[in-house]
């Protein structure tokens, strides 16, 4: 069923101090496709596969208690790829049994796609399409679609380098829209931005950081509206928020070139703050032990206390400078790939580095971790996979997809989800 509503309105502006413009008053939508089943399955929120709901994964750095399929398919029974309508560094994510993707098109890219997935299937669900409001320049490498959506398991948070901010339902209905370079119209850069959104608390999380105009916000997750926003330090910056949490409390870490800045989800209050300086390109991440993995100098080690209310360095190694990838942890173990391509294995506590392994790069992307292997893309489309059960880890060509690939990979139950320049690919055994 094709569903056409209206354009953008020059009298419905959003407005960066709390407005919120909602379905029935606000329709940026050009065009709507969509299938007229949507399985039970999502209505009802039961799952058959892992869900993977924002950048990196379910625990924001790049670990999984899913395993990696050992030898992924192109063809078979469960492995699949379909076309997109368009370019996209974003990363894919899956919930419930659906996988959503964004992508633009268009001769500036100024058509913003949301699409939507049958996990088994490959089957298209719906596709939502937007016109960005905001400035869609990028650098030739990037594209306007290179946020990862995010998800609460209710709804969805679509963030474009235009800074244009959507929520949308399961089936594609609008929300609420948000463009944030109505009232802030410097709030953008020549290579294009990338930060992706984290909900957390009823909140969306969003940075939209440049060497103009810098802000975060904290939008409600029901209405679009203001709850908190915070300036930022005047750089271009391209990191995503990330959560950190234990049993007791969730912050939110907001890393620029200052450092990493811990606030509230619901308030924006700002809580502690590392200020010796931090990546603009890879994200911190964060580890069961309360590590925030700083990339500072290196990576600096952050050792925060219960309350997550303080912070003491407890370590930094300079041998550790990720390059373009985050870093990622599991299991006690830290694995940061550099611009060598080399990758390195270190303890989250102390630092020290137990093994390198250099890999067929070039590689963006950032390595993502299973119950017993890693795996990454380079740009050229090759799969490595390195067994970190064994002493003398080694990386094993797995799969050659053969397109561009700069986006960071998902898992699901026995799948890997990843997108190409022209394709998401879902690869099993």
């Amino acid at each position: 069923m094709d569903q056409t509503v209206g354009i953008l309105s020059s009298n419905h502006r959003p407005s960066g101090k709390g407005h919120s413009i909602i379905q029935k008053d606000f329709y940026p939508l050009v065009k709507m496709k969509r299938k007229s089943a949507f399985f039970t399955l999502v209505l009802f929120g039961l799952s058959l596969h892992g869900d993977w709901h924002s950048f990196r994964g379910p625990n924001g750095n790049g670990s999984t208690d899913y395993e990696i399929p050992q030898k992924p398919k192109l063809i078979g029974s469960e492995s699949w790829s379909v076309d997109l309508p368009g370019r996209g560094l974003s990363s894919p994510i899956s919930v419930n049994d659906a996988i959503f993707l964004t992508a633009s098109s268009g001769a500036n890219e100024e058509t913003l796609h949301i699409l939507a997935f049958h996990a088994d299937s490959g089957e298209a669900l719906w596709e939502s399409k937007f016109k960005a409001t905001g400035r869609t320049i990028c650098h030739k490498k990037t594209s306007v679609a290179a946020s990862t959506l995010s998800s609460d398991g209710k709804c969805l948070i679509a963030q474009f380098s235009s800074n244009d901010i959507f929520c949308l339902d399961f089936k594609g209905n609008l929300r609420w829209f948000r463009g944030l370079g109505f009232d802030n119209p410097n709030i953008a850069n020549g290579l294009g931005m990338s930060s992706s959104p984290l909900i957390v608390d009823g909140i969306a999380v969003v940075q939209v950081e440049n060497d103009a105009e810098s802000f975060s916000y904290g939008l409600d997750i029901m209405t679009g509206e203001t709850r908190w926003e915070k300036k930022r330090p005047k750089a271009a910056n391209w990191t995503s928020p990330i959560l950190m949490q234990n049993g007791k409390r969730v912050i939110i870490g907001l890393q620029s070139k200052e450092g990493l800045a811990a606030v509230e989800p619901k308030t924006g209050k700002l809580l502690w703050a590392y200020e010796d300086g931090a990546s603009t390109i890879p994200s911190s991440s964060w580890t069961r032990k309360n590590i925030a993995l700083v990339p500072s100098n290196g990576i600096t080690a952050l050792k925060v206390d219960e309350d997550l209310t303080s912070f003491r360095q407890i370590w930094r190694e300079n041998k550790l400078n990720p390059g373009t990838g985050s870093p990622s942890s599991r299991d006690g173990k830290l694995y940061v790939i550099n611009n060598a391509n080399v990758l390195t294995c270190a303890s989250v506590e102390t630092g020290e580095i137990e093994w390198r392994l250099r890999l067929k790069g070039p590689i963006s992307s950032s390595p993502i971790i299973g119950k017993n292997h890693l795996i990454v893309f380079s740009e050229t489309g090759l799969g490595q996979m390195v067994n970190l059960r064994k002493k003398e880890p080694k990386a094993i060509q797995v799969i050659d997809l053969e397109d561009t690939i700069l986006c960071t990979p998902a898992l699901s139950t026995n799948a890997i989800i990843v997108r190409s320049d022209s394709k998401l690919w879902k690869l099993s055994d």
